[in-house]
C-alpha cells in the first residue's frame, strides 16, 4: 500500500468521486462529517488540513482527512466540532492505524468521534471507550416514528403542541422553513449559540474566527452528495428558534441548534426539532444522527443509538509513547466525569456557576457599579442581577 499526503484543495474529480463510492458503499461511512466537501471546506479555513490518499495496485483504495500540529500531533479535520470521524475505505481493504500514522508523518492520531463499526475495525486496539450516539430512525417515515414517539412519551408531544398553540397566539403564526438561505437568521442563530455558551460556562465556539468562516462557508454549500441543511422556526414574521445541520444523501448530521431566550417558555427549540424531522423524513432523510452528549430532549427524541469511540494511536517512537502518556489520562478524566451522574451534574452546575460570574463582570466592572459598594447613582436603586433565560437546549 502506498501513502501520500495532500491538501484538502488538491483533491481532484477522480479523488471525489471514488470517496463518494466508498461512502456509499457502507452504511457506517455516510456521515457528511466523513464526506469530502467538508473536508475540502475545512481545508479552506484550517491551515494544518491534510489528507492521507490511500492507493492500493494504482487505485485509489482510501482518505483519511487530519490536522497535522506541532510534534507530529495528529487530530480529525476540524476537531471539536465534528460527531463523526475515521478513515473511508473502499470495502475489504486491510490496513493498519501505525502504519498510516507513518505515511503522515504522524507520532499520533488523537480522535473522540471515531465510527465505531466494522469499517473502523483496525482501530480497535487503540480505543479507550466508547459512547453511545443518539440517532433518530425515519427509514419508515415520519408518521411510524411519530407514532413510537407517543408511545415512548405522550406527555412530552402534548406539551410541546400545547405550548406551540401558545406561543401561536401570543405572537404570531408558527412556521418552519425547512432550508432557509436567510443569512440574518442565520446570524442570529450564532448569537443565540454564543449566548447560550456563556450562559453555561462553556468556551464560545464562535470566537474562533475560523469557526465562524467554515459555517459560513458551509452554509452556501449545495451539492448532490452533500450540503447544509438550515431551518428556521417563525412565530408570525420573527425568528424564535434555527439549526444548521448537514446532509449526505440519507444522512442527516444534528449540529448547531439555538433558540431565542426571550421566547424560552414556549420551548421553541423542541417545537423547532419536531418540526424538522418531520420536514426531513419528507425531503428523503432516513436517519438524523443527533451526536453524544447526555441531554434529556435527545434522549426523548431518539430511536436508538450508535456508538463512538474515544482513544489514540501511538507509535512506538519516544515521541508517540510520551504524547500518549500526556492524551491518555486527560481522556480518562472526562470519561470518568461523564459516567458519573454526581459528577457530570456537579461540573455543570460549576460551568453555569462560572458562566453568570463571567456574565456579571462587565457590569461589575462599570464605575457606576464600583460606586458606593456597587450601588447605582445617588438616588437610583442598585442593578438587579443579569437575567439568564431558561436552561439551553443543547
Amino acid at each position: 500500500m502506498r501513502i501520500s499526503v495532500i491538501r484538502p484543495s488538491e483533491l481532484g474529480p477522480a479523488e471525489v468521486t471514488a470517496w463518494h463510492a466508498m461512502q456509499r458503499g457502507s452504511a457506517a461511512l455516510g456521515n457528511p462529517f466523513l464526506s469530502p466537501e467538508f473536508t475540502q471546506a475545512a481545508g479552506r479555513h484550517r491551515p494544518d488540513a491534510r489528507v492521507a490518499v490511500l492507493t492500493e495496485g494504482g487505485r485509489l483504495a482510501g482518505f483519511l482527512p487530519f490536522e497535522k500540529h506541532r510534534f507530529g500531533v495528529g487530530v480529525p479535520i476540524g476537531a471539536g466540532l465534528t460527531d463523526c470521524q475515521g478513515l473511508v475505505h473502499e470495502p475489504g481493504l486491510a490496513w493498519d492505524p501505525r502504519d498510516v500514522l507513518r505515511g503522515c508523518g504522524l507520532s499520533v492520531f488523537a480522535f473522540d468521534h471515531l465510527a465505531v463499526a466494522a469499517a473502523q475495525q483496525p482501530f480497535r486496539p487503540y480505543l479507550a471507550a466508547t459512547a453511545p450516539s443518539p440517532v433518530i430512525d425515519l427509514a419508515d417515515g415520519w408518521a411510524a416514528y411519530q407514532a413510537k414517539l407517543m408511545v415512548k412519551s405522550a406527555q412530552f408531544c402534548r406539551s410541546v403542541a400545547r405550548k406551540t398553540r401558545k406561543l401561536e397566539r401570543e405572537a404570531g403564526p408558527v412556521r418552519l422553513v425547512t432550508d432557509s438561505r436567510d443569512r440574518a437568521a442565520l446570524g442570529s442563530l450564532m448569537a443565540w449559540k454564543s449566548d447560550q455558551y456563556r450562559r453555561t460556562g462553556r468556551s464560545d465556539r464562535f470566537a474562533h474566527p475560523w469557526i465562524v468562516g467554515l459555517i459560513e462557508d458551509l452554509f452556501e454549500t449545495r451539492e448532490s452528495h452533500f450540503s447544509s441543511l438550515f431551518s428556521v422556526l417563525y412565530a408570525g414574521d420573527v425568528p424564535v428558534s434555527a439549526h444548521l445541520g448537514l446532509r449526505c444523501g440519507p444522512v442527516l448530521a444534528h449540529w448547531f441548534p439555538a433558540y431565542d431566550t426571550a421566547y424560552g417558555q414556549y420551548s421553541p427549540g423542541l417545537a423547532q426539532h419536531l418540526r424538522m424531522v418531520e420536514a426531513a423524513a419528507g425531503i428523503g432523510v432516513q436517519l438524523i444522527d443527533l451526536g453524544k452528549g447526555a441531554k434529556r430532549y435527545k434522549e426523548t427524541l431518539k430511536s436508538s443509538d450508535i456508538y463512538v469511540g474515544e482513544g489514540a494511536v501511538t507509535t512506538r517512537s519516544a515521541l508517540g509513547q510520551l504524547h500518549r502518556a500526556h492524551i491518555v489520562p486527560a481522556q480518562w478524566a472526562v470519561r470518568t466525569i461523564r459516567a458519573q451522574p454526581r459528577l457530570y451534574d456537579s461540573a455543570d452546575h460549576l460551568l453555569k456557576r462560572y458562566g453568570e460570574l463571567r456574565a456579571a463582570l462587565p457590569r461589575l466592572s462599570r464605575p457606576e457599579s464600583r460606586a458606593e459598594g456597587g450601588a447605582g447613582p445617588p438616588g437610583q436603586p442598585a442593578p438587579g442581577p443579569r437575567a439568564q433565560g431558561v436552561p439551553a437546549e443543547k
